[in-house]
C-alpha cells in the first residue's frame, strides 16, 4: 500500500521526532541536538543523535538512520503500513485509504507543484520586463536590492485578465490544472471565460517546508483593495499550516537563529536583511495551532513581534488562547509588542532601528505574563468577591491547558501571584490604630474568624513527628521557616505569627526581623529577605531555621511547595504550638487575638505578652 506523499509529509511535520524516539530512548538535549544509547546496538557510550530540525537520527556507531516512521517500524517491528498508523493515531490523522483516486491525486500534486513553479518563473520574468517596471520600482522604494529580491523571488502579475493562463498554456497546461492550483478564478457563470486570480500585484511565492512553491500572495502599489490577496486553499496549499519564510527559518534555526513571528511579507523581508534570518509570517490569519507546532520544530519559544495597533494586540490575544491547549513541558511563546505606528519593516529603515528593535526583542514577555495580564489589567481586587471573581476567570482561563503538569505549575504560578496582589490591595489600605505595641499589630490582617483550629498532636501532611523533647522548638523553627520560604502567605499568617513568641531567643529576634522586612516591603521574595536578613547579621539564625533537619520535619515549608499546601501545614503546626503552650492564659490570648481582635482585646494582650516575655528573660537569666 502506498500513501500520498502530501499525507506522509503532513504525518511527519506534525509528529516530534524527539518525542517518538525518547519514548525509548533516554535523549539528551546537546545543542541543536539530542544524543543518546543506540536502540540498534549495545554501547556503552552515546553515538546516537537526533536532529529534530532536519527530521532524521542517525547513529554513528552502526550506521543506522531514517526519520520516524522508520524508527518505530524498527523499534517495534511493525510494517510501513502499520508504523504510519500508529503514528497518524497518535496525532489525530485519518489515514487514506488506497484506491486508484488516491494515486491519481497524488500523480495530480505532482503536476500541480510543477504548475506552481512555472507560475513563480512567470511573475519572477515578468518583474524584469518593460510591464513590470512599476513593481520593481516599488521594491527598490521599499528598499530592496536584486540580491533579496532573487532570494525571495518576487515578481510582478501584469494587470491582465489572461496574461498567465495565455503563458501557462504555451507550456502545454491545461486549464483545469490552473484553476485547480488558484491560479485561475473560474466564474460561476458557465458562459463566462476564466481569468487570472493575480492581476496589477508584486507577487511575493509562498514556499512548503521542502522549498516548494505552494501558493502565492500579491500586494498591490497604490490604494485598491484588498490591498493584500492570497492563494485560495489547495490540495498543496492550506494557509493555517504553513509560514512565509518557513524554508529559510528552518535552516537558519539549525545555526541557532531567533524564530521570530511578525505579520507581514516585507516584514520578514526586511528583517532577514537585517540579519534575523528566522523570521516568519502567518499568512493573513492569527497564529494557528499548526503553525505554532511548526515553530515549535524550530525553537522552544518564538518570538511573537506583533503590531502595537489593536489589531496586533488581537493577534497576540488569539494566538495565546490557541497556545495554551497545546502547551507542554519547555514549549512556550514570547510576545514582543512593537511601538503603535511601527512595524518591523519600518523600524529596519530607520536611523535607529536596529537597536530599538534589539530592545522590544530584549523586553519580550513570557506567555504565562501575557496570559495574566489579560486578566488582572484594570480590575479592582479589593474585595474577597473582585478576588474570587479573579481567580474564576483565571482558572477557567488556564483549564484548557491539556498538559497536566504545565496546568499545575501555571495554576500555583498564578495563585502565589493573586495572592500578592490582593495582598498589596490590603496593605494600600489604612491601618487600624491600636493601643500598646503599634507596630506588631501591622501584620497582616485583623479579624479574620475563618481559620480553624485542629486538635493537639493532628498529624499534618508533610510533617514528621519530632522527639517530644525539642518538639516546640522544632515547631517554632517551621512556623518561621515556611514564612521565610513562602513571603506571599504575610496576609493569612502574619497577624498570628506576630503575636506568637518564640520558645528560643534567638529565633524569636528573626521572628520579627522577618515580619518587619515584610511589612516594609511586602513584595519581597525568599531569596531577597534571606538577603536582606543576612545582611542584618542574621544569616547564623536564618540557616538555623532553614536547615534540613527542619525540612526533614516538614517538606510542606520547602520553598517549591505549592502555597495552598504551604498554609495549610502552617496552620496545623501553629494550632499544635498554641495547645502546647505552658502558660495558658499565653494559650488564650493568642487564640481569641487570631478570633476576633478588638482594640480592648489588644491592649490586654499587649500588657500580658510583655509580662511573659519579662518571666520569659528571668528564667534564661536564671538558666545561666
Amino acid at each position: 500500500m502506498s500513501f500520498p506523499q502530501s499525507f506522509l509529509d503532513d504525518l511527519r511535520a506534525r509528529v516530534g521526532l524527539a518525542d517518538v524516539v525518547g519514548s525509548s530512548v533516554k535523549l539528551i538535549k546537546r545543542g541543536r541536538e539530542y544524543s543518546g544509547l543506540c536502540p540498534f546496538h549495545n554501547e556503552k557510550s552515546p553515538s546516537f543523535t537526533v536532529n529534530e530540525q532536519k527530521g532524521f537520527y542517525h547513529c554513528f556507531g552502526c550506521g543506522a538512520h531514517g526519520d520516524v516512521i522508520s524508527f518505530v517500524m524498527n523499534t517495534r517491528g511493525l510494517t510501513f503500513v502499520e508504523a504510519v498508523e500508529v503514528l497518524a493515531n497518535q496525532v489525530g490523522m485519518d489515514v487514506p485509504k488506497p484506491s486508484r483516486e488516491a494515486q491519481e491525486r497524488e500523480k495530480k500534486a505532482k503536476t500541480l507543484y510543477e504548475v506552481m513553479e512555472a507560475a513563480c518563473v512567470f511573475f519572477e520574468r515578468n518583474l524584469r520586463m518593460p510591464e513590470g517596471r512599476e513593481g520593481l520600482d516599488y521594491f527598490h522604494r521599499r528598499g530592496l536590492d536584486d540580491k533579496t529580491i532573487s532570494e525571495f523571488r518576487l515578481g510582478y502579475a501584469p494587470d491582465n485578465r489572461a496574461a498567465l493562463k495565455a503563458a501557462l498554456k504555451r507550456e502545454d497546461i491545461d486549464e483545469r490544472t490552473m484553476i485547480e492550483a488558484g491560479l485561475l478564478i473560474e466564474p460561476e457563470d458557465q458562459n463566462r471565460q476564466s481569468y487570472d486570480r493575480f492581476r496589477g500585484r508584486v507577487m511575493f511565492p509562498i514556499l512548503d517546508r521542502r522549498g516548494r512553491v505552494v501558493a502565492f500572495g500579491g500586494r498591490v502599489m497604490g490604494d485598491a483593495k484588498p490591498k493584500y490577496l492570497n492563494s485560495p486553499d489547495t490540495p498543496l496549499f492550506h494557509k493555517g499550516q504553513l509560514l512565509y519564510g518557513l524554508p529559510q527559518a528552518r535552516e537558519a534555526s539549525q545555526h541557532g537563529a531567533e524564530i521570530i513571528v511578525t505579520e507581514g511579507y516585507m516584514d520578514v523581508i526586511a528583517l532577514h536583511r537585517a540579519g534575523y534570518r528566522g523570521a516568519v509570517a502567518p499568512l493573513g490569519t492569527a497564529v494557528t495551532e499548526e503553525q505554532i507546532g511548526e515553530l515549535w520544530k524550530m525553537t522552544n519559544e518564538p518570538i511573537l513581534c506583533l503590531d502595537g495597533d489593536a489589531a496586533g494586540k488581537r493577534a497576540a490575544v488569539r494566538a495565546a488562547e490557541r497556545a495554551l491547549p497545546v502547551l507542554r513541558p519547555g514549549k512556550s511563546l514570547l510576545f514582543s509588542i512593537l511601538p503603535e505606528g511601527e512595524d518591523p519593516d519600518s523600524l529596519m529603515r530607520a536611523g535607529d532601528g536596529m537597536t530599538r528593535f534589539r530592545k522590544i526583542l530584549d523586553q519580550a514577555v513570557p506567555l504565562a505574563e501575557l496570559v495574566w495580564r489579560l486578566d488582572t489589567a484594570g480590575r479592582p481586587i479589593d474585595t474577597p468577591e473582585r478576588r474570587a471573581a479573579l481567580e474564576a476567570a483565571i482558572g477557567a482561563r488556564i483549564a484548557v491547558i491539556g498538559d497536566e503538569a504545565v496546568r499545575h505549575q501555571y495554576q500555583s504560578m498564578f495563585r502565589d501571584r493573586t495572592f500578592k496582589l490582593f495582598r498589596g490591595t490590603r496593605d494600600s489600605a489604612p491601618r487600624p490604630q491600636r493601643g500598646g505595641n503599634k507596630k506588631s499589630a501591622s501584620y497582616g490582617k485583623r479579624g479574620n474568624k475563618n481559620y480553624v483550629w485542629e486538635p493537639a498532636g493532628k498529624a499534618v501532611p508533610g510533617m514528621a513527628r519530632p522527639a517530644t523533647g525539642n518538639r516546640r522548638l522544632v515547631q517554632d523553627r517551621i512556623l518561621v521557616a515556611t514564612l521565610i520560604n513562602h513571603p506571599a502567605l504575610l496576609d493569612h499568617i502574619g497577624e498570628r505569627l506576630g503575636v506568637y513568641v518564640c520558645v528560643d531567643s534567638d529565633l524569636d529576634i528573626l521572628r520579627r526581623a522577618v515580619l518587619k522586612l515584610l511589612d516594609g516591603d511586602p513584595g519581597l521574595d525568599s531569596e531577597t529577605l534571606k538577603g536582606h536578613l543576612k545582611r542584618d547579621g542574621l544569616s547564623e539564625t536564618v540557616l538555623r531555621a532553614v536547615e534540613s533537619d527542619v525540612m526533614a520535619h516538614a517538606a510542606f515549608a520547602r520553598p517549591e511547595t505549592p502555597l495552598t499546601r504551604a498554609l495549610a501545614g502552617w496552620e496545623q503546626v501553629f494550632s499544635m504550638a498554641v495547645s502546647s503552650l505552658a502558660d495558658e492564659e499565653a494559650k488564650y490570648a493568642v487564640r481569641q487575638l487570631a478570633a476576633d481582635v478588638s482594640d480592648e482585646e489588644w491592649e490586654r494582650f499587649s500588657h500580658r505578652r510583655d509580662d511573659l516575655a519579662r518571666r520569659r528573660e528571668n528564667v534564661f537569666k536564671l538558666d545561666d
